[in-house]
């Protein structure tokens, strides 16, 4: 099917979305408020604290155990990058893999080895089931993952030691 093919309002619905990245033809842009773009590691703060709160909005309205697993992998995820990128040389663009933040939360210090190693096994095998696989999300899992995403983030939020970044109550 060639693109001449493809429904108008998909169409035009890919040019509307990649206008919106490049921020063209739409004015001033409005940015998300409580995303600090001061320096990589506070982006990364930041957005990990939004998806926790996100994921927290949507288990208190009506559970979306995918979502909520989903932006918690997220959150747990970008605080793991935020502190990399405040304690080393890395660059947020070093993080296109996935499991590369757990491989480096352990060669920077955060975690130990085993504990690192757990948290890039539970992605990559918990994670790709739960957005790829068959099975269908339960509330435990969702509610584990809640639970995780907030104890990464208050840890790493604690290791970093900057006041006034994290913009959630975790």
């Amino acid at each position: 099917m060639s693109n001449g093919d493809d429904p108008a309002a998909i169409i035009d619905g890919i040019a509307d979305a990649q206008d919106a990245f490049e921020h063209a033809g739409f004015g001033q842009p409005t940015f998300e408020e409580d995303i600090d773009s001061d320096e990589d590691w506070t982006t990364q703060l930041t957005k990990a604290c939004q998806l926790i709160d996100g994921a927290r909005t949507i288990r208190e309205h009506n559970g979306h155990y995918t979502a909520v697993i989903e932006l918690c992998f997220g959150a747990i995820e970008r605080s793991v990058e935020a502190y990399v990128i405040a304690t080393s040389s890395d660059a947020v663009e070093d993080f296109r893999d996935h499991e590369y933040s757990y491989e480096r939360a352990h060669e920077v210090g955060l975690f130990e080895t085993e504990t690192a190693a757990t948290m890039r096994n539970l992605y990559s095998e918990n994670r790709t089931e739960s957005y790829y696989g068959g099975g269908r999300p339960t509330d435990r899992q969702a509610e584990a993952m809640a639970d995780l995403a907030h104890e990464v983030h208050r840890f790493v939020t604690d290791q970093i030691r900057e006041g006034g970044v994290c913009v959630c109550d975790s």
